[in-house]
């Protein structure tokens, strides 16, 4: 039987400072809260990303500045986490680690897998931007093609509330890596950048209309070649997300995962979960969400393909 592999590291949480605005204590709740529950879990402990594999998405230059610490401060506010944290920089390069373990993991297993943080996709060719520093959903898919010859396409499916600007951005002229990202329109990034497929909803739109025009959209990405799927799950669309704008409930996140699933079972394809976004106050809302999706990929784990 095969076993959802989640990877994750303390890091995850302590890398970021205490007095941040930034939420960093869903990631250990999350996990505390998937333990407390026996849910069906192999915990990995990732690997340091390695420099090699983050100028597949990023320029050399930028990335060694942030590995450095030589970033200017008008670049740290760009990204956010402020106050910077010592550890900033080794829990970027952990989060990128887990991202590209779980995207092995999902190759090799011929299942799923996922990462306990990551989906940053604000994070651009050559700055970070929106709590984003490098982008795990870009270089993951560059390096999934280079690495693995049974992978020739690559699918993102970004369903967190804000567009996958930085993803769509770095990937524009990949044509074997398809980007759809469905987020509420007047939200961040001001900017938006053309995705494959962008699909724009209004603000305070609820389960309903939510999951139909999901739904509809998954029928149109059906006709893609696909041999990888990667899920950005944010559950930042949740009704109680402070930075969201959209009225989802808890139980409309399960359906909208539940869609997903069923998608990447019906094509036979690993999959790799990212955690994305989730800022609920209070933040039990966002983890019981992140619990809920963790818990489902476990079960669909056990008889995927």
């Amino acid at each position: 039987m095969k076993v959802f592999e989640l990877f994750y590291h303390p890091i995850y949480t302590y890398g970021i400072d205490k007095n941040s605005t930034f939420p960093r204590e869903r990631y250990r709740l999350t996990k505390e809260k998937l333990k407390d529950q026996n849910v069906l879990i192999n915990f990995q402990e990732p690997d340091l990303a390695k420099i090699n594999d983050i100028i597949l998405g990023h320029d050399e230059k930028f990335v060694k500045s942030f590995i450095n610490g030589l970033l200017s401060q008008k670049e740290i506010r760009r990204i956010g986490l402020q106050p910077w944290n010592k550890n900033i920089i080794e829990r970027t390069l952990y989060i990128l680690g887990g991202s590209i373990g779980a995207m092995k993991s999902a190759i090799i297993r011929k299942s799923i897998a996922g990462n306990m943080a990551g989906g940053t996709h604000h994070a651009h060719f050559s700055y970070g931007s929106g709590y984003c520093i490098f982008n795990d959903l870009a270089i993951c898919a560059i390096k999934a093609i280079k690495d693995f010859e049974e992978i020739n396409n690559v699918l993102i499916i970004d369903l967190d509330v804000h567009q996958g600007d930085g993803t769509a951005s770095i990937l524009e002229n990949y044509k074997n890596i398809f980007t759809f990202s469905m987020h509420c329109k007047n939200n961040f990034p001001l900017k938006k950048m053309s995705s494959d497929l962008d699909v724009s909803l209004e603000k305070g739109m609820q389960d309903c209309e939510y999951l139909e025009i999901l739904q509809k959209q998954i029928e149109i990405i059906k006709k893609q070649n696909v041999d990888l799927i990667f899920f950005q799950a944010g559950v930042d669309i949740l009704s109680s997300d402070n930075l969201g704008y959209l009225k989802i409930s808890r139980a409309g996140v399960r359906k909208r995962n539940k869609i997903v699933l069923d998608f990447a079972k019906s094509k036979r394809v690993p999959l790799v979960i990212f955690m994305g976004g989730g800022y609920s106050k209070p933040i039990q809302y966002s983890v019981d969400s992140f619990v809920d999706l963790f818990t489902q990929c476990s079960k669909y784990t056990t008889n995927f393909t």
